[in-house]
């Protein structure tokens, strides 16, 4: 059965320890409810996250997110169909990657404008890689 998956950025607005708290577990919570599994990568200037579900519910969750203030300036990476989940066993995956991602000065500079959708799935393939372990 196939899942679909999308990734997308945004900048944190507010961004502090409660935030993140408060983003993962209303994450979680309404993921379980919505049989969505992920991953989120964030720091104090960027999240990265990866949604894999039911088609409508990950959308409905990207369009509640662009909604949601403590997000600005959402933008999709990857939007598609995929054979298998990727984070099959987590609700929502927390990494604050420290050095998975982009360096600060490389989000300032425009590392996530010009990233491909290759690039920014390859950062949570690695992500996904060291929980398996």
């Amino acid at each position: 059965m196939s899942v679909f998956r999308t990734i997308y950025s945004s900048i944190p607005f507010g961004f502090d320890e409660s935030i993140l708290n408060g983003i993962l577990v209303q994450a979680r919570r309404m993921n379980a409810r919505d049989g969505i599994t992920g991953a989120l990568i964030c720091r104090a200037d960027i999240y990265l996250q990866w949604l894999e579900g039911p088609e409508q519910e990950v959308r409905d969750t990207i369009a509640r997110i662009k909604r949601d203030d403590r997000h600005v300036e959402v933008r999709v990476h990857v939007a598609e169909t995929v054979a298998d989940r990727v984070f099959g066993d987590w609700a929502m995956l927390h990494d604050p990657a420290q050095s998975w991602i982009w360096s600060q000065a490389e989000i300032a500079d425009g590392a996530v404008d010009r990233a491909t959708p290759q690039e920014v799935t390859d950062f949570f393939l690695r992500l996904s890689d060291v929980a398996a372990r």
